[in-house]
């Protein structure tokens, strides 16, 4: 079973005061961290998401990677987001800190183990030709670490962010009870059975035995 905290949980009157639009749905976390197959799930799961389908599916994400380039520009024009409101949208964790703060968020946060993330970029880097030695394991895996302490910090300190984490190996490993803290945190129906049957533990690959790094999913 998942492990919740109340974190920042507010009520929900008091998360929506400052805005009249649903909230939005947000994936985020490191990339490689399961925020694709996130995004997949909810869409099997009734959620209507935001992606513009630009970047097309490859040996590195078959089913494709969800993505809407809009996001990446949220700092210098963050129109987009008043038309997000009710669905979901994929976006890299350090874009979290331009979301217009008098909107809504709930922040579906995944987590992995880091060296199965190193392990998965290192492959897609090789698989387009690109250099994978110009950074060692041990000084990217503490920069990501240190950047996820300080956005859980941060996230815990915003009015307008709801959050849950998301283990992505636990969520491979027991997906049934994943998926229904998942639909516990949304606050509205989902087709549960449908989320499940999308995860395909085949997909799962680098796989790395257990670390301290390896978090429960929680509440922040």
């Amino acid at each position: 079973m998942i492990s919740l905290t109340s974190g920042n949980n507010r009520p929900k009157e008091e998360r929506t005061m400052n805005s009249d639009s649903p909230e939005i749905l947000i994936v985020s976390g490191l990339p490689r961290s399961g925020t694709s197959l996130c995004m997949r799930m909810l869409e099997a799961g009734g959620v209507p998401v935001l992606v513009d389908n630009l970047r097309e599916s490859d040996d590195d994400n078959p089913n494709g990677y969800y993505e809407f380039e809009p996001v990446k520009q949220t700092r210098l024009d963050p129109s987009w987001v008043r038309d997000a409101g009710g669905k979901a949208v994929k976006m890299v964790y350090r874009l979290l800190y331009d979301l217009p703060p008098q909107f809504c968020y709930r922040v579906l946060f995944m987590r992995r183990n880091i060296l199965e993330i190193l392990a998965s970029q290192r492959k897609m880097l090789e698989r387009n030709g690109l250099p994978t030695d110009t950074v060692q394991d041990d000084e990217m895996q503490q920069l990501f670490e240190s950047e996820l302490a300080e956005s859980r910090r941060w996230m815990r300190q915003q009015s307008h962010l709801e959050v849950i984490e998301i283990n992505y190996n636990e969520l491979i490993a027991d997906p049934h009870s994943v998926v229904q803290s998942i639909e516990g945190f949304l606050e509205q129906p989902v087709d549960v059975s449908a989320m499940e049957a999308v995860i395909n533990p085949e997909l799962y690959r680098n796989r790395r035995c257990s670390t301290p790094e390896d978090q429960p999913s929680t509440q922040v």
